[in-house]
């Protein structure tokens, strides 16, 4: 057993035993803080005090984002770069009171907490007056104790919450502005389990059984030492205990303690993204037999290792990590996290095939990585975009030397109890890398981290890939190498960087734009030639072939790099420049294009082809995808691309009539035919041993007759937050998606839901994402759904000029 540091007085009762585990009563009050806030654009100084008049304020829910509310203009100072959308100053208040039979019973043994797990950015929090502090990086979670300022009875509080995104640019892309993640107040004892204070990990692991070693620190705000007793139970998913530990302690005035508890877990059943299996650490905190805390913490059981010639090992099994890089904003939901429209992308990247998700280039919102560890998704837990040296004028560069460590050590002690994360990362293509500062910084951040978690390697996302170049590598700190691009070298990495474990931590940065076809598609091209080259060719319609066959210059297609990765072992895995297109970032293309071309997934959720090339290769599943669409010029030559997987060949047909055979050779990853258009019907049929495996159709559309909408879920949970996303396809008469259909979509909406956004995934769309209506792109766009916190019905009907209406009915409970 290890030394337990800080412990007094223990004794640890091993007790073994099954049955429903639930705690007599809660002794840590969790209460959702986002309602019933108040808010104002602008500066409000003098909005921290009781009785400032903000009847004119705007009511609202969080999270909120206010820059997803705005008009887009090249003019923001925010620029195209950052989504140009408006940011500034904007100011949030929130009454509340607190019974005073708390102040009688209770509040002399409680402390309460408010927690913010977001706030872009410069959040600085007052209660009652008082000052509580300034958090300037945006993606930090941060805490504030409440206790001492609190009022009771008829007395009310007053949090207010000045949010400054003035200072711009800050970012390279779309940020959004405000309260943008969830916000809750914490009530506990006096004694209670610090702020993320525990620490769960599995120094051993085989199939027949864990080793858990649990850390947990225990902090007294009390004014006198206190006897304590620590009672852990490890759950499994269908809530028995199987396993518990008792430790006695005691804990002195205003401090805290450490207690350290060991378990065994019989024939563990292991965490992995085919099974995602969650235990949990479920802890109750008594003084002299009182019940002052109970606290929950996330379980998965798994080992894992990187090898410097095999790659990557999960549980014993090789595994190639197949990742994605997203940002964090939402789409038409912007960065306001909502955990339905995060658990949707987790959804459709499942589907595709991939099992990892590296959060560029920053810490993630907690719900993301909740979904992860229940999905099943390995994560790579990035903390910064920049260190000393900026990247854009106002980025974090300007408060590195005061926060990157408190940024960095909070990010880790927020998130390494997730089994998901299976690496950390310092910085993505970090300025640093190229002069000596690179080599001392680099040992300070791992340093960080190790003195947290040594369970996990340290890797960096690095541009510059000679090693005598580059200074952070030059450190030796790195547990793994991390590459960004570089496709073409790595079957030199072996020989430049033996005996490193490596990874492609950020790769592709193809351009495609969904349903858009530019013929001929056999041709590769790089959209800026260089960084100093301006960018003379593409549509006027600021649109990119859908075709894979564009990237940008430092970059490649989505093909090119996966054939440089699928076959080397010792390239761990990668991920893909991104999973999702993104709000900002348009490169290369100027305004009005206002969100980025490099998704996979389009902006509003809808795959473009190349998610069909991934699934074709990351899943087991026989697939066929065929494309493009079958309304052309008369005679007009057409590149048909197919992909498909668990078969020999494809045939092509077109009216019946068969255009060929065709197989992949080589290293080829999708087959081609060129014919010449003539309206009817195509078909592909794969085969393998000559039996028939699947078949496609596209047929050529005619005139938009109707609408379609398909909604991902019918039966909502009625608690204010959770989402339908509804698909809206403008059809022909017989069925088919007309695929230049551009109609205005007008939604109505009615009962007990509102439409929170909608889009078409189209990239130079200035139509606003709050409204209700739409313009389809290629046939499509979208609407979002939210519920209301009453039980009831939800009619949403969609109209456009000249098309037959469709309606649909959502059920909330």
């Amino acid at each position: 057993m290890r030394k337990l540091f800080s412990l007094i007085g223990a004794s640890i009762l091993f007790l073994a035993f099954f049955g429903c585990t639930k705690p007599s009563k809660e002794a840590r009050l969790i209460h959702d803080f986002n309602k019933d806030w108040q808010f104002h654009l602008g500066d409000h100084p003098d909005a921290i005090q009781m009785d400032f008049d903000a009847s004119d304020w705007r009511n609202l829910r969080l999270p909120h984002d206010w820059s997803i509310e705005g008009e887009f203009s090249e003019d923001h100072p925010t620029r195209p770069e950052g989504g140009a959308l408006p940011a500034g100053i904007g100011w949030y208040r929130k009454t509340f009171t607190v019974p005073q039979e708390a102040a009688n019973k209770e509040a002399a043994n409680k402390t309460t907490w408010v927690e913010f797990d977001g706030v872009y950015r410069n959040g600085e929090v007052w209660i009652n007056g008082q000052h509580l502090g300034k958090r300037p990086n945006g993606y930090s979670s941060f805490h504030y104790d409440l206790t001492p300022y609190l009022n009771y009875g008829d007395s009310s509080n007053i949090i207010a919450v000045k949010v400054d995104n003035s200072q711009q640019p800050n970012s390279r892309w779309y940020t959004g502005s405000g309260i943008y993640r969830n916000v809750r107040l914490v009530t506990t004892g006096k004694v209670h389990v610090a702020h993320w204070g525990s620490f769960v990990t599995t120094p051993e692991v085989s199939e027949d059984v864990a080793k858990v070693n649990f850390q947990l620190n225990l902090k007294n705000d009390g004014k006198e030492d206190q006897p304590l007793k620590v009672l852990s139970k490890i759950i499994d998913q269908e809530n028995k205990v199987i396993a518990s530990l008792e430790t006695d302690s005691l804990i002195a005035a205003n401090a805290v303690v450490l207690v350290e508890q060991d378990f065994s877990v019989q024939s563990p059943k292991l965490w992995s993204p085919d099974n995602p299996y969650m235990y949990q650490v479920q802890t109750e905190v008594y003084v002299n037999d009182q019940l002052v805390d109970n606290y929950q913490t996330p379980l998965g059981i798994r080992y894992f290792s990187f090898d410097p010639e095999e790659g990557f090992f999960l549980n014993g099994e090789y595994m190639k990590i197949l990742g994605v890089c997203n940002h964090h904003d939402l789409g038409a939901l912007g960065a306001a996290v909502n955990k339905r429209a995060i658990e949707r992308r987790l959804e459709i990247l499942k589907e595709m095939g991939a099992n990892a998700i590296r959060t560029a280039h920053n810490p993630p919102s907690p719900e993301l990585l909740q979904l992860c560890d229940s999905m099943g998704f390995i994560v790579q837990d990035e903390a910064f975009d920049v260190w000393k040296k900026k990247k854009v004028d106002a980025d974090g560069h300007l408060f590195w030397d005061e926060w990157h460590k408190r940024d960095l050590e909070d990010l880790i002690l927020r998130d390494r109890n997730h089994p998901s994360i299976m690496m950390w990362s310092i910085g993505n293509e970090i300025r640093e890398q190229f002069d000596s500062t690179g080599l001392t910084i680099t040992k300070e951040l791992v340093d960080i981290v190790k003195n947290l978690d040594t369970t996990r390697p340290v890797t960096c996302a690095l541009t510059e890939n000679i090693p005598d170049k580059n200074y952070i590598y030059q450190s030796g700190a790195l547990d793994l190498l991390g590459f960004n691009y570089k496709h073409k070298d790595h079957k030199n990495f072996p020989e430049w960087y033996p005996g490193e474990k490596l990874i492609a931590t950020e790769n592709m940065s193809a351009l495609a734009t969904r349903g858009q076809y530019d013929l001929p598609s056999d041709t590769t091209m790089r959209w800026p030639q260089a960084h100093d080259i301006p960018l003379e060719t593409g549509n006027e319609d600021l649109t990119v072939s859908a075709y894979d066959q564009v990237s940008a210059y430092w970059g490649s297609t989505h093909e090119e790099t996966w054939k440089s990765i699928k076959d080397q072992d010792f390239m761990s895995g990668l991920f893909v420049w991104t999973g999702f297109d993104y709000l900002g970032e348009p490169i290369p293309y100027p305004y009005p294009a206002r969100s980025s071309y490099f998704g996979i997934i389009d902006l509003a959720g809808f795959p473009k082809d190349s998610y069909y090339m991934y699934q074709s290769e990351w899943t087991d599943k026989a697939m066929l995808h065929v494309f493009p669409h079958w309304n052309w010029q008369e005679g007009q030559e057409v590149d048909i691309w197919a992909y498909y997987n668990q078969a020999d060949e494809v045939e092509l047909f077109l009216n019946g009539e068969s255009q060929g055979v065709k197989k992949k050779e080589g290293d080829d990853l999708h087959v081609m035919w060129r014919i010449p258009f003539e309206p009817g019907t195509l078909k592909v049929i794969s085969r393998k041993d000559g039996k028939v495996v699947l078949e496609k159709e596209i047929h050529t559309a005619g005139e938009a007759s109707r609408i379609e909408m398909t909604p991902d879920r019918i039966q909502l949970k009625a608690n204010g937050k959770d989402m339908s996303f509804i698909t809206v396809n403008i059809l022909d008469e017989e069925g088919n998606l007309v695929p230049e259909a551009d109609n205005v979509v007008n939604f109505e909406i009615v009962g007990e839901g509102h439409i929170a956004g909608v889009d078409n995934g189209y990239q130079a769309s200035l139509e606003p994402f709050k409204a209700d209506y739409r313009k389809a792109f290629h046939g499509k766009c979208l609407v979002i759904v939210e519920t209301n916190e009453n039980a009831g019905k939800i009619t949403l009907k969609a109209t456009a000029e000249g098309l037959e209406p469709s309606e649909i009915v959502l059920e909330t409970n």
